[in-house]
């Protein structure tokens, strides 16, 4: 087995007390049961989840900042512990769809969550197989209760799902089942997950029938561990082997470049028998090891293989070793450097960095995306749609800035992010995450004057948010649904993240009706616009939509006093995630574009004979470009709009109108001062924006189409479209990947 071993590992038989109990957020009683996945992490279905957080059994949104609490059988009885989502698997149809109320069979439904627990609080997790017919499992309830235990077999596979028929005997699989163990004692492993139970069948009333021997019973379902496996492989959650062993324990020997590095530093770091055991036993209590003897040590070659499959173990031999040897440790972290297995974060400093993000308010987490884009933009750090676990994780394995000039070490990408936050947290969080920081700087090495620069750069970040207000806005989904009608979905925005106003996706709206409900929720939300500025709308639409004339859009009907245009009324943009995300390597040029918004230049596309594919080939040579105004007839024109969107282009003007006046002989020029050509002819909204900074042109456009319907409207003869795509703010995932599901 190996000198370091997983916690429990060694002949512990009784599977009931790695069981875990999901509990509700309402009352404390048990939604669910989990299985342990590993020292910090339980594994359940995603809809015992939603049933603890007091949500729609099988809604689909991702509870990003949401905790749970899970509780643990110890030696001093039952415990409760704070738990939040790292990876998300939500509920879906056999056909992708949703999964509606009354559906008896559906796929995904897991979730893994990471349990905010002491050291050695969680058991160690057990073995783990296929699950396969015939088989004789165990489940247990969410209680943990001894007395819950009902024996199942497995009946038969069916791709996907496993079906279990129940003793006639003995207790029955219930409510609050779900999400546990299948155990099967035959093959000394966990097989597969509860997730529903076939309940006898029920008159128009919802009361259970007389009990007839035709009804089914006793028959459950569970997801097969092969099936958690495929679902759960692309996080990479159960890539680092068998889930009982502790790595390096009693396998072959590591080939990893960095192990004969490490043998040879441990040689000389610690070099007598007892200060060999004496670490070797305080590492194992650090990475939630057992230690294979309180006396003798294990072999060099052993601990350095240890030190090259468990991620945590090198940097937290560095945090041992820090304080009495400092060369040795920086030895071990140039060695570690050679391979891909350690993370950056020692076990202490990862526990107490989720607890103080715990406890960080909730509006300074929601712009978390925010701050991982402003503190890595040397780096694509994708942080839309993840919860805030697999963007941590994410940057644990991003290298340091580039502000080292004499080869030291550099400031890591997550120590560049945790001191943004901080930079938006009041006291005593802001104390809270600095003095992590310096922690971990230290323990690597790092110069104080290196964090003291990024921590100047995250105030003067700080400082210019503060300065200037985040902008309230409604995102409005607009699709079509047959002729004159759409479908909507609005969410409402106002600096904390996108959340959901709509209810019933299945809804369809004329274009005046469309516009009543948008105004509906924009009337509601007036009040807290305190900086006295009108709420954005942005208008989420496909490519084929990006001219649909939403700003025109009037709530017109009987009795009412006003037309209630929404573009004359609201800055009303459009965006289309669709086109930017398409190729997501251009992620990182948007963003930097937007960076530079007040600042960059603006490219005046105004030549109809022009081949789109070369607003490609400009674009790709002005990095620097964050505004394009199209100024060509519709067909070129829709051309270049998504290909200006689709590079990352964050601000697109054209009109929507009968086309440009440019003559043939126009061209594409750039400048500062967004001026097309002086031989072209741009149209009445090109020239008009021109005097509009890029920032302002929300505004800008509201106001000239409010004088394009009035007395002017000879004046303003164009139709201005506005596409905005702001790096900074967070837009809803859901309706990118799966539309036709209610949030």
């Amino acid at each position: 087995m190996g000198w370091f071993r997983a916690v429990g590992a060694s002949g512990d038989k009784e599977t009931r007390s790695r069981v875990a109990s999901v509990r509700r957020a309402a009352d404390g009683s048990p939604a669910g049961a989990a299985v342990i996945l590993g020292i910090d992490t339980v594994l359940t279905c995603a809809h015992v989840v939603n049933d603890a957080l007091g949500r729609d059994l099988f809604d689909a949104r991702t509870p990003r900042l949401d905790d749970v609490f899970v509780a643990l059988d110890g030696p001093r009885g039952t415990v409760r512990f704070p738990a939040r989502v790292v990876h998300w698997v939500a509920p879906r149809a056999r056909d992708g769809g949703a999964v509606r109320d009354g559906d008896s069979e559906w796929l995904g439904d897991l979730a893994v969550l990471r349990v905010d627990a002491p050291l050695g609080s969680i058991p160690a997790p057990v073995p783990c197989a296929a699950m396969a017919p015939g088989q004789q499992v165990r489940a247990w309830h969410g209680s943990g209760h001894g007395a819950t235990f009902a024996d199942l077999r497995v009946a038969a596979l069916d791709g996907p799902i496993g079906y279990l028929d129940g003793k006639s005997t003995g207790m029955a699989v219930g409510p609050g089942y779900s999400g546990g163990p299948l155990w099967s004692e035959e093959d000394g492993a966990v097989v597969g997950l509860v997730a529903a139970h076939f309940m006898p069948p029920c008159d128009s009333g919802g009361a259970p029938l007389p009990a007839s021997p035709q009804h089914l019973i006793r028959r459950s379902w569970g997801i097969p561990w092969q099936r958690v496996e495929a679902e759960l492989r692309p996080f990479g959650v159960l890539d680092t082997g068998d889930r009982g062993n502790a790595g390096g324990a009693g396998g072959a020997e590591s080939d990893d470049p960095a192990r004969g590095m490490l043998v040879m530093a441990l040689r000389n770091v610690l070099a007598s028998p007892y200060t060999l055991g004496d670490t070797a036993r305080r590492l194992a209590h650090e990475c939630g090891i057992e230690p294979g003897s309180p006396v003798t040590p294990p072999a060099v070659e052993e601990f350095a293989d240890f030190l090259v499959t468990h991620p945590r173990a090198l940097p937290a031999l560095v945090e041992i070793l820090r304080p009495r040897d400092p060369g040795s440790a920086d030895r071990l972290l140039v060695a570690g450097r050679l391979t891909d297995t350690p993370l950056l974060l020692a076990p202490r400093e990862h526990r107490r960095l989720h607890q103080v993000l715990r406890r960080v308010e909730r509006p300074v987490l929601a712009r978390f995306p925010e701050a991982v884009r402003e503190a890595t933009k040397r780096v694509a750090v994708p942080a839309e749609g993840d919860t805030l676990d697999v963007v941590l994780d994410r940057l644990e394995t991003l290298p340091g800035d580039g502000h080292s000039d004499d080869g030291g070490p550099r400031v890591p990408a997550l120590l560049r992010v945790v001191e943004y936050i901080a930079a938006l947290c009041p006291q005593p969080r802001k104390a809270d995450l600095r003095l992590w920081s310096d922690a971990v700087a230290g323990r690597l090495g790092i110069p104080a004057a290196a964090l003291r620069e990024r921590r100047s750069d995250a105030e003067d970040w700080a400082r210019m948010l503060r300065g200037g207000a985040r902008r309230v806005r409604v995102l409005a989904q607009v699709t079509r649904a047959g002729r004159g009608r759409h479908r909507l979905r609005v969410w409402c925005d106002e600096g904390t993240g996108p959340r959901q106003m709509s209810t019933d996706s299945a809804a369809t709206f004329s274009a005046s009706g469309a516009a009543r409900e948008l105004l509906r929720v924009l009337e509601s939300l007036a009040p807290s616009a305190t900086d006295g500025a009108r709420p954005l709308v942005e208008v989420l639409v496909d490519r084929a939509d990006l001219n649909l004339p939403v700003d025109e859009w009037a709530a017109q009907s009987p009795g009412e006093i006003v037309p209630g245009v929404l573009g004359v009324e609201f800055p009303l943009v459009v965006h289309c995630p669709e086109l930017l995300r398409r190729h997501e390597r251009f992620l990182p040029d948007w963003r930097e574009r937007w960076r530079q918004l007040d600042s960059g230049e603006t490219l005046v596309v105004s030549d109809p004979s022009q081949d789109p594919h070369q607003i490609y080939y400009e674009l790709m040579g002005r990095l620097d470009t964050v505004r394009v105004c199209v100024d060509v007839p519709p067909g070129p024109r829709d051309a270049i709009v998504q290909i200006c969107l689709a590079v990352g282009i964050p601000v697109v003007v054209w009109d929507r109108g009968s086309g440009a006046e440019a003559s043939s002989s126009s061209s594409v020029s750039s400048s500062a001062a967004s001026t097309a050509s002086p031989s072209s002819t741009p149209s009445h909204v090109v020239r008009h924006m021109e005097a509009v900074a890029t920032r302002e042109l929300p505004d800008g456009v509201r106001v000239y189409r409010a004088n394009a319907k009035g007395k002017r409207a000879p004046e303003f003869p164009g139709r201005p479209v506005l596409a905005w795509a702001d790096a900074d703010r967070t837009v809803p995932r859901l309706h990118l990947t799966e539309p036709q599901e209610s949030a």
